[in-house]
């Protein structure tokens, strides 16, 4: 199985740069889209049903243009589970996860901590995340968690770390708290199979940012413990530009 997982910053923009037609070359089984920044109703499923995608699941916030995540399969899951239940978080449509037999997939869109208040949200986003993550596992064991966590977890994941050490995304906090995730039993399928430097999936628009790789790896598809056995590669693929993220993939035996 081929997932994919892809902030798009916008799917109405990034369909405009070509979306489809990459798309339909990569050739996913599953496809985890964030920060979609539409509803369902603005958009043609029609192009998503003609390049494979039959099944197609969306959770957009409540602010319209704002943050949401969706999924898109080739095959019907079983079960699809729309947001956490935790009202803190599913007005900003956050969460999709989408059941198979033996494996569950989710789309997460972390917040990012853009000023005071946003921080707080965030941390406390985390901790709620956390604990419902820890309680779904006990129902759902083989699960990846695919998205944009806005964390880079080391050093080695952001091409400026002093001067960025206080910059939401990479703040202590932060980071501790990606590393106890992972630690509570997941596993950060990238650095699984690559411990190479200068791997990044966003980049600023700024000072010509993406040319120069100065990026941050902020996506990662996280996979459960008892799916180690399963994993056969992960890799960024930084060759798309249809937004200032680029795509992830792993690949796994179901």
């Amino acid at each position: 199985m081929k997932i994919i997982s892809y902030n798009v910053n916008g799917i109405r923009a990034a369909l405009k740069k070509g979306f489809i037609e990459w798309l339909k070359s990569s050739d996913p089984d599953v496809i985890c889209l964030q920060e979609i920044k539409a509803l369902k109703e603005q958009l043609d499923l029609s192009v998503f049903e003609e390049a494979g995608y039959k099944y197609s699941y969306w959770f957009s916030a409540q602010k319209k243009g704002y943050s949401g995540v969706a999924i898109l399969c080739k095959t019907e899951p079983n079960h699809v589970e729309y947001g956490t239940g935790i009202e803190t978080m599913d007005f900003e449509g956050r969460n999709l996860r989408v059941d198979y037999d033996n494996v569950s997939i989710m789309s997460l869109y972390l917040p990012s901590g853009t000023n005071t208040d946003r921080i707080s949200f965030k941390l406390n986003f985390m901790d709620e995340f956390q604990d419902y993550i820890n309680t779904l596992k006990l129902t759902y064991p083989n699960l990846v968690i695919c998205g944009d966590y806005n964390i880079c977890h080391e050093a080695i994941d952001i091409h400026d770390p002093v001067r960025n050490k206080k910059v939401s995304g990479f703040l202590p906090e932060e980071r501790e708290w990606i590393g106890n995730f992972m630690n509570s039993g997941f596993i950060d399928s990238f650095r699984f199979f690559n411990k190479e430097p200068h791997n990044y999936t966003w980049w600023s628009y700024r000072a010509n940012s993406r040319a120069n790789n100065k990026g941050w790896r902020l996506d990662y598809a996280l996979a459960s413990k008892p799916l180690q056995e399963n994993l056969v590669r992960s890799v960024i693929l930084s060759e798309a530009k249809h937004s200032d993220h680029c795509p992830i993939l792993l690949e796994i035996k179901s």
